[in-house]
């Protein structure tokens, strides 16, 4: 799990939240730095938390995603967001135009083409515009680039678990060049790029722009 998604944002009152995906073992097995590496098809749920306006607690499993919001009279989880789907229309990108300068010539163009066809919302914490963009549509970048070559997301307790969430939505995730509940992990901390979406066609045709210049590995 990430306990603390968007930690450098506390300071300023900014959304923060938790991520974690679970995966099945043994009571019996004991737990390693190499039983934690588990391919993506034993992933049973997915489940992240945002604390800002309200505390919403987002859980995807086999069967769909459900939203549910604390009250804070009883301190309980009320579930007004039941059977989430992404929205069709995808109205925003959120991506750190802040390394604009860093990044190859195919995610350049691609992101001049949602420039040209959405609105830029980024907040900073990955689990806050991962929600937007999950009740709201949009799509989300964390590309590779030449300061972070092999992404700055970490697989197994950012990627995989908002990506498993993003599917079970009827939405996608990539690397750029493959789905990322299709990469076998090699190590705990493992970093990767992320194209994370609520709408599976703009995923497509951004990474198609992306690889028409330069692969991201």
């Amino acid at each position: 799990m990430d306990p603390l998604d968007g930690s450098s944002n506390i300071d300023v009152a900014v959304s923060i939240g938790s991520i974690f995906g679970i995966w099945k073992r043994e009571a019996s097995d004991p737990v390693t730095e190499a039983s934690l590496l588990r391919p993506r098809n034993e992933q049973v749920a997915a489940v992240y938390v945002v604390y800002g306006s309200s505390t919403i607690m987002v859980v995807a499993i086999e069967d769909g995603v459900q939203g549910f919001t604390m009250d804070p009279n009883d301190r309980d989880f009320k579930l007004p967001r039941s059977d989430i789907r992404i929205p069709v229309k995808a109205p925003t990108y959120s991506t750190n135009e802040g390394n604009f300068s860093a990044m190859g010539a195919g995610t350049l163009e691609a992101i001049e083409m949602l420039r040209e066809t959405f609105s830029l919302r980024y907040i900073g914490s990955l689990v806050a515009d991962f929600h937007r963009n999950l009740i709201k549509g949009g799509i989300f970048l964390y590309p590779a680039d030449s300061k972070n070559n092999q992404g700055k997301l970490r697989l197994m307790y950012e990627a995989n678990p908002l990506a498993y969430v993003a599917e079970k939505a009827g939405g996608a995730a990539s690397s750029g060049t493959m789905r990322i509940l299709d990469i076998q992990p090699e190590k705990l901390h493992q970093r990767i790029p992320l194209i994370i979406i609520g709408n599976s066609d703009v995923v497509e045709s951004t990474i198609e722009i992306m690889n028409s210049n330069i692969k991201i590995h």
